[in-house]
């Protein structure tokens, strides 16, 4: 697919069209800030407030990767997106037995039409720099094109914020701190942007909406032994279908809603299968599953990322519901966790418990980690290791907004979480052109 890379200036770029992307756009288009529209605005980004990109080649966010057999049934709940009933569109009434990327790509595609969110694509963003106090109070002018870059997927947790707008004084007020108020931060940022065809680009920003999700950046674990091992290596990213893995030995490791689907899968295909879990399993019957365990891991998160802190793992603080399918799998003892691995051989991988299992291919459903590499020639990350984010705005630059990260990782307050980042990215533009 050709992009025309969208460039000149906008006052706000939004950096990837999953959950989180686009319950952000949606937001600042209900307070008057419209995305542009390549078909209809001659080019001139000055017509319009808001560029939304996205790196992947269409709608859906990261779900559009996934693989075929992962049903929506199946798949994490997927929530309805902010205006989403509006359109009497609901992912609760669609078919369960269809595949989860293609309902998604589908009402994700569907939902970008009806509510003019104009999203360019594929770009990617590969680097956002400091562009210095010449940008002006106004961002205006200049040209730009068809693209997208971002590929985010998330949305957020029930941020538990205060929906912040209009001025707020002598600095930007998150959380009880103050973040910066406007010691430096009066110029645009510059956003390098790159086309699948390779053509690049820059587009200057006023304010950065960062929602590029964690599939672009799996994490895989380091073991004694791993770069030795003689047989296939993939992350989730790469997996695609049971098949791949016929007559096999597999090894998965991960203890999460992907790692447990792999199993299940894998089950009867494979010639075997060893599941192995850093930790035991915390199988809650989805009756009873309340909504404590969430709200834990939420202040959890919450806690690491206005500390800036590494984010923790969110399969560490989640217990993870016994769906029918699931209790079919634990019956008939399918779902056996083991320890995870000592040391990997060439052959196989050795467990903490001594014991040696064959492995032809290992699976790592090990997570990921917020992709924002992009993002390193502003300075963020602290030397903890994260980037300081309260209530999804950037301590150290207030220029940056971070949507799906940190407590807004879940799918399930993507509405809220969008609408405060919208009032505060608001909040911000007028700040600055006071």
């Amino acid at each position: 697919m050709h992009a025309t890379l969208p460039t000149g200036r906008t006052r706000v770029l939004v950096v990837g069209a999953g959950q989180a992307g686009l319950a952000v756009a949606y937001h600042l288009g209900r307070l008057g800030l419209r995305t542009a529209d390549p078909a209809s605005s001659a080019g001139t980004v000055g017509l319009h407030e808001v560029v939304v990109v996205d790196r992947a080649p269409g709608p859906g966010g990261a779900w559009q990767f996934r693989w075929e057999a992962l049903r929506l049934g199946a798949a994490h709940r997927v929530h309805d997106l902010p205006g989403m009933g509006a359109m009497g569109l609901h992912f609760a009434d669609a078919d369960p037995e269809r595949p989860a990327r293609d309902v998604v790509a589908e009402y994700y595609g569907r939902y970008e039409a009806h509510h003019g969110i104009h999203v360019d694509r594929p770009v990617e963003v590969v680097r956002v720099a400091d562009g210095g106090r010449d940008g002006g109070a106004d961002a205006g002018g200049g040209n730009r094109g068809g693209g997208d870059g971002g590929g985010g997927d998330g949305g957020g947790a029930d941020d538990g914020g205060a929906d912040d707008g209009g001025d707020r004084g002598g600095g930007d007020q998150v959380g009880g701190d103050q973040v910066g108020g406007d010691r430096g931060w009066a110029g645009d940022l510059v956003a390098t942007l790159r086309a699948a065809d390779g053509a690049s680009g820059e587009l200057r920003t006023a304010v950065l909406v960062n929602a590029s999700g964690t599939w672009g950046t799996p994490f895989v674990p380091w073991y004694p032994g791993r770069d030795r091992f003689a047989g296939r290596q993939l992350d989730t990213t790469g997996y695609r279908s049971a098949e791949e893995f016929r007559g096999q030995d597999v090894v998965v490791v991960g203890g999460g809603t992907s790692a447990i689907g792999f199993v299940l899968e894998l089950d009867g295909v494979a010639a075997s299968v060893t599941w192995c879990t850093r930790r035991p399993v915390d199988w809650r019957d989805e009756s009873t599953l309340g909504v404590e365990s969430a709200v834990a891991a939420v202040a959890e998160q919450d806690a690491a990322a206005r500390a800036g802190s590494v984010l923790p793992s969110i399969v560490h603080g989640t217990a993870v519901p016994v769906s029918p399918r699931i209790r079919s799998g634990l019956d008939r003892g399918v779902l056996v966790p083991r320890p995870v691995p000592e040391r990997i051989e060439p052959d196989g991988v050795r467990l903490a418990d001594g014991s040696f299992h064959h492995a032809d291919a290992i699976i790592w459903a090990t997570g990921f980690r917020p992709d924002v590499r992009h993002l390193g020639p502003l300075g963020l990350r602290t030397p903890a290791g994260g980037i300081e984010v309260a209530e999804g705005e950037a301590i150290r630059d207030p220029r940056v907004f971070l949507a799906g990260y940190g407590p807004q990782a879940s799918t399930l307050g993507a509405d809220r979480a969008g609408r405060s980042i919208a009032r505060r990215v608001l909040a911000r533009l007028e700040r600055r052109a006071s």
